[in-house]
């Protein structure tokens, strides 16, 4: 039974343990900026597709610069890179809190922060990937990633009901700010780690960019890891839809809109705190199908719920499935990358991973304004559920036990 509880082995590293402590803090602090964001921009707007275009404006840095990005962090020494990236974040969230004073800036202007932001964190992503295989052993990588997801998920789940409280009572400033003073835990962190070995000697701009794309189109394994993410967020995040949800629902109440994104957090806590129970499995891309398919059918219970306490459930479930499936993905990347082409592929992995959700959050906007948000939520999700299942019939290395860098 113990074996099944996560694993806690990685905190006993000193500089993972205060990068994982300043990472959590950061985490916190952009759950109350999303919720803000996303309270603000409905607000002002009453659109579904504009709360889905800050999908848009986080997905397009990444996708423009990631990868590019990704061949950086495998060029030059990688704490000076997540020295440099963290500051801008910090700088760009102070600008965002500067509206506690000067007011609320108009729709366009706030896209236009969140997209700065999202080009620091287009850098910042990579080479928070590349750090984690120099402070583990090998045999650490799944727990410590699970142990940051974690982080992410307590995050989640403090940080969108919190986030709804603020705002109602001091406004979305007050979430911004706070952002922007833990984005200094976050600069603690780095600043404890050690000077990075650059491995290999990656070509510089296009060159580097095809280098790792090359490797992730021609390993089936990591392939089909990717492609299943993006399945189940391109096709089926439903994110945005939570704000025109929570008006016909729950009265537009900013309180209730963080329980929307507070009940996927605890979904996702429950399955990292039991993800021993399938960290420790040697087939981890049969894992993460599993949970990929999971998501899909949750969803897919959440757009026909007739009472707000069994949708709820619904995302609590789909934030479990969520959990289960990223920890296997990341892990599955991880031990089948060298390490000199880690930055570029951890970049490939970024994009899928959180331009992937906001692209699909545009869709689900989209989809809504066209339709209805239940016909963009079902079709989302019967559209993932199909594509998993075409993945797993067409990628058998997955449905194997893994090998360290193997191109099955």
């Amino acid at each position: 039974m113990r074996r099944a509880f996560i694993d806690l082995g990685p905190l006993r590293v000193l500089t993972y343990r205060r990068l994982w402590v300043g990472q959590v803090l950061s985490g916190f602090g952009g759950q109350l900026t999303f919720v803000a964001v996303m309270f603000q921009v409905w607000d002002q707007t009453s659109s579904p597709a504009w709360t889905g275009a800050v999908g848009l404006a986080q997905a397009l840095p990444l996708i423009l610069l990631g990868l590019f990005a990704g061949t950086l962090v495998d060029r030059l020494e990688r704490r000076k890179i997540y020295l440099v990236t963290t500051c801008g974040q910090l700088l760009t969230a102070t600008v965002m809190a500067s509206q506690l004073v000067l007011g609320r800036v108009p729709v366009g202007v706030l896209l236009g922060l969140i997209a700065v932001q999202a080009s620091f964190g287009a850098t910042a992503g990579p080479v928070a990937r590349t750090v984690l295989p120099q402070l583990l052993t090998r045999d650490q990588l799944a727990a410590g990633i699970a142990l940051n997801r974690i982080g992410f998920q307590g995050a989640m789940l403090i940080g969108p009901a919190l986030g709804g409280l603020i705002i109602g009572a001091w406004g979305v400033g007050v979430c911004y700010l706070i952002d922007a003073l833990s984005f200094l835990a976050a600069l603690y962190g780095v600043l404890g780690l050690p000077r990075m070995r650059i491995e290999g000697t990656a070509k510089p701009g296009l060159r580097g960019v095809w280098d790792g794309l090359t490797f992730v189109v021609s390993t089936p394994v990591i392939r089909g890891a990717l492609v299943t993410d993006l399945a189940a967020t391109v096709l089926s995040m439903p994110i945005s839809l939570f704000p025109v949800i929570n008006a016909e629902r729950f009265g537009n109440n900013p309180r209730t809109l963080g329980l929307f994104l507070t009940a996927i957090a605890v979904g996702g806590v429950a399955a990292s705190l039991f993800s021993g129970s399938f960290t420790r499995l040697p087939r981890h891309g049969v894992v993460m199908l599993c949970g990929s398919a999971a998501w899909g059918f949750a969803l897919l219970l959440f757009a026909f719920s007739p009472v707000p306490w069994l949708a709820l459930v619904c995302l609590a479930v789909a934030g479990a499935a969520d959990t289960i499936a990223v920890v296997s993905r990341s892990t599955i990347v991880q031990l089948h990358t060298p390490t000199e082409l880690l930055g570029r592929v951890s970049a490939a992995e970024q994009i899928v991973g959180q331009a992937g959700p906001d692209l699909g959050n545009l869709r689900g906007g989209v989809v809504a304004q066209l339709t209805s948000p239940v016909a963009s939520l079902a079709s989302g999700a019967l559209l993932c559920i199909a594509a998993v299942a075409a993945v797993a019939a067409s990628t058998p290395g997955l449905r194997t036990p893994a090998t360290p860098i193997d191109s099955r």
